[in-house]
């Protein structure tokens, strides 16, 4: 019984869950599918948004100081697109699904293309904010919907590895170019120029897609879950915002009223997909193993990995110093480490599950930081070139696994939905990492103690991720 177990939860194509089959998807698609473009589109897509979330990494304290930003607010300039994404990711998900995968897809890179150049203008921290949680929403809609576009294009099969693997591969291109983007432009010019050139980066995107990308939906039919989708939104965003404001103390009035309204909502939502004759999330997924090891991959990518390397370059500035543009490419090395792995990880298909390609990442990650603690606060910076590169090849892993376990732990017409409530979990991870990490690393009175905890507790959830998603095995259906 256990063996039979363990390949359910890797196999490429999933029975299909829930009380009857459902229809193919070739059955609702309005025309035939062009997969080197879908697959070339959807990742430049991917890229443009990847790099729009990177680029504060490296310009935080150029924007701080531009918009006047205390450090008490600064984990907004941070968090405002992961709240973007995390409210929206999977009713961006379950939109495609329903109304057509290229129609929201096309929606996402017209929107980040103008918001992300709204950005550029901004005089002020919150305008700041407002816009990077406007340029969140729209990455959500283009995440959520290229998995689903690739799952249509690539029937399940070596095909559906090498698409996932290679768009996974572009997170990685697109976390390693933005950083060094924004800080040479932050270096010659001004931090605005980087979001003037990522909003035309999307708008060409937007142009191009049209032409090449068929569309689809899944078999469901029915009215639009805007309760779910109003209570589930409202939810993250309150958790979110309670995250980002306890750094300043948890034990505050507004942090503990934004933590319960957090958890009615959730409640409120659980309640009104028990109910939904279409809901956005099928609840029952929650009780299988693959569609749990996918979201808790996605929780913990965010939560130990992205939370540490989205501020870690602030800290290497302030501790060590180094230049913006040093440490873009200093962060090069891990992320453009990660886009080979990435790359190179689907020959592991049929012999590496993706759960233990997501065990394998977090441990590569834990054991890399843990060799950084002695560089980061004294240098000298070369030292710490072989933690960056055993991390980059964890998240390598993770990035080429996270894509296939979203779409093959649900219904093949559910691909968009499960495309986004892994990265739903990935990013609601990110905002709440990088609330710890700003919190336990100026907690202390020393930056450079504190960036040494930070690595600490980093290493620490890594192990913690790669023992939940191992353990799941046990809880396959």
């Amino acid at each position: 019984m256990p063996q039979r177990l363990e390949r359910t939860a890797v196999s490429i194509t999933p029975e299909p869950t829930g009380p009857a089959p459902r229809p193919t998807e070739a059955s609702v698609a309005a025309e035939p599918p062009r997969p080197a473009a879908t697959l070339a589109v959807t990742s430049a897509a991917t890229a443009v948004a990847l790099m729009t979330y990177t680029a504060p990494m490296v310009t935080l304290p150029a924007t701080a100081a531009s918009l006047h930003t205390p450090l008490s607010a600064q984990a907004w300039l941070l968090n405002g697109t992961p709240l973007g994404l995390a409210a929206l990711l999977l009713v961006a998900g379950s939109l495609a699904d329903d109304y057509g995968r290229r129609r929201i897809f096309l929606a996402g890179t017209l929107a980040l293309g103008l918001t992300t150049a709204l950005g550029a203008l901004a005089t002020s921290t919150w305008l700041f904010t407002l816009a990077r949680v406007a340029q969140g929403a729209a990455s959500a809609a283009i995440l959520a919907a290229s998995l689903g576009l690739l799952a249509h294009a690539f029937p399940a099969g070596p095909g559906r590895i090498r698409a996932t693997g290679i768009w996974g591969a572009f997170v990685s291109g697109g976390i390693a170019v933005g950083p060094v983007l924004a800080g040479g432009l932050t270096a010659q010019a001004n931090w605005r120029w980087a979001y003037v050139a990522l909003g035309a980066a999307a708008l060409m995107v937007a142009a191009f897609a049209p032409r090449t990308l068929a569309e689809s939906r899944g078999a469901r039919r029915g009215r639009p879950d805007l309760a779910g989708a109003l209570t589930l939104g409202l939810a993250l965003v309150a958790l979110v915002a309670a995250l980002t404001l306890g750094r300043d103390g948890w034990l505050r009035t507004p942090v503990a009223a934004l933590l319960v309204t957090a958890a009615l909502l959730i409640a409120a939502f659980v309640a009104v997909e028990h109910r939904s004759a279409a809901p956005m999330l099928d609840l029952t997924l929650l009780r299988q193993a693959p569609f749990l090891a996918s979201s808790a991959g996605g929780f913990f990518t965010g939560f130990a990995v992205i939370s540490l390397f989205s501020y870690l370059p602030t800290l290497l500035q302030q501790t060590l110093p180094m230049s913006a543009m040093a440490t873009a490419l200093l962060l090069t090395i891990w992320s453009g480490t990660s886009f080979l792995v990435a790359l190179q990880a689907r020959r592991l298909a049929g012999k590496v599950s993706p759960r233990h390609q997501l065990a394998l990442g977090f441990a590569l990650h834990a054991s890399a930081v843990l060799t950084m603690l002695a560089t980061v606060d004294a240098g000298p910076w070369p030292l710490l070139l072989p933690g960056l590169v055993i991390s980059g090849a964890g998240s390598g892993f993770l990035n080429a696994a996270l894509p296939l376990l979203a779409v093959t732990s649900v219904p093949a017409d559910r691909a968009a939905m499960g495309s986004g409530a892994n990265n739903t979990a990935r990013y609601i991870g990110s905002a709440a990492g990088v609330a710890l990490m700003i919190a336990v690393s100026t907690s202390g009175g020393s930056l450079a103690r504190g960036a040494q905890v930070a690595l600490v507790v980093s290493a620490g959830l890594g192990v913690a991720g790669a023992g939940v998603v191992l353990a799941l095995r046990g809880r396959d259906r």
